[in-house]
């Protein structure tokens, strides 16, 4: 049986709560024989925003028990075409962190890329890359940890444990997988599993982002943390929190039905503070504008026109649409509605936690390797 825990926590008791979550996962145990660990950190806006990224807190309380128990850590993220890791690695506050462990941040786009062979029949991966399949060599015979948020997502109603592979499996270009998301998704994991010999997947759910995820959500203060190994358990465990379906979600019903974990949350084992199993945050997955745009031209009307999807997103043309999500992310939504978002956020004790915690220096080298991976 699949064991999922979900702890309730405080800005004051974050840290040794994290602890206490990784305990009760037996983490120690399940990693045994392993001296080396991939932190798989989540960014989906350079820009600070509550719930879209990687937490301080939930960098330091990770690496506070790793490092203290001797594993080598590397921690990680990649780039796409609308986030820089060294800048958001800046401004949501993980530099300062790394420092304090002592531990080097490294960004994919500057590791070695191999060509990986998987041994599972993949749904959709391998046609949209014309059967190249790259993998961080880094990632490979190393376990993996990934510190996701509990939000929701506009193209798969929730994004967590599961789809933050997605930013560490396919190089910069992974758009392209917008089309066939949830297939893509059982892919990474099968992938995953045959390359990390283990796989943990932790959600900070102390603020969880509602409505239009990954980035231009509503902040909600929920106090929860979640953990597992089985991803698939602790992302069906954290929709149904949300107020979700776990079985009307297309990839975690997939992947149940592959065998690749558990979606059904009433066969899961919960273990943690008591009374958490019947919570119901009644969320709204909704679609940003550009995410709206995005399903549009590339899943319906490129089905009747084909050549429509070549043009906007295979040509030049494709930075124009790269510029206009910046526009109205960075430029528009962030400084209106979202700076009055982060001020209220910022009158709540997690706000006062995040303030608490230093930007650190902007680092000197943000070398990023520019490469067409496909």
């Amino acid at each position: 049986m699949s064991k999922v825990a979900v702890i309730r926590t405080t800005p004051e008791t974050v840290l040794e709560d994290y602890e206490r979550l990784l305990e009760l996962v037996e983490y120690r145990r399940y990693f045994s024989g392993l001296e080396e660990v991939v932190l798989k950190l989540n960014l989906s806006w350079s820009l600070f925003f509550p719930a879209c990224s990687t937490p301080p807190w939930q960098l330091d309380g990770v690496l506070r028990v790793l490092v203290r128990d001797g594993f080598r850590v590397y921690p990680v993220e990649d780039q796409t075409v609308v986030t820089d890791p060294w800048k958001g690695a800046y401004l949501n506050k993980w530099l300062p962190v790394f420092e304090k462990y002592g531990v080097s941040f490294t960004p994919l786009p500057n590791v070695e890329w191999v060509e990986y062979e998987p041994k599972s029949k993949l749904l959709a991966l391998d046609k949209l890359f014309q059967g190249r399949i790259l993998v961080p060599k880094l990632f490979i015979g190393r376990g993996v940890i990934h510190l996701a948020t509990l939000k929701t997502h506009g193209h798969t109603v929730i994004t967590g444990v599961v789809k933050n592979a997605f930013g560490g499996l396919i190089p910069r270009y992974r758009h392209h997988a917008h089309k066939l998301i949830h297939d893509v998704l059982v892919d990474l994991l099968q992938i995953q599993k045959e390359i990390h010999p283990r796989i943990l997947g932790l959600i900070d759910g102390t603020v969880a982002g509602d409505g239009a995820g990954p980035r231009t959500m509503t902040p909600r203060v929920c106090n929860l943390l979640i953990a597992g190994v089985d991803q698939v358990a602790v992302d069906s465990v954290a929709a149904r929190i949300m107020g979700f379906d776990p079985w009307k979600i297309e990839y975690l019903r997939k992947a149940h039905e592959m065998g690749l974990g558990c979606a059904d949350v009433d066969a899961i084992d919960l273990v943690g503070d008591a009374g958490l199993r019947e919570i119901r945050l009644n969320f709204k997955a909704r679609r940003s504008p550009v995410v709206f745009l995005d399903q549009l031209f590339r899943k319906k009307l490129s089905r009747r026109f084909p050549l429509i999807e070549t043009v906007l997103f295979h040509t030049p043309l494709f930075k124009l649409a790269i510029l206009g999500s910046s526009i109205y992310h960075d430029h528009i939504w962030y400084p209106t509605v979202g700076r009055v978002r982060i001020r209220r956020f910022f009158e709540t004790g997690w706000g006062r936690l995040w303030l608490s915690y230093p930007y650190g220096k902007y680092p000197r080298d943000t070398y990023l390797r520019r490469w067409d991976s496909y």
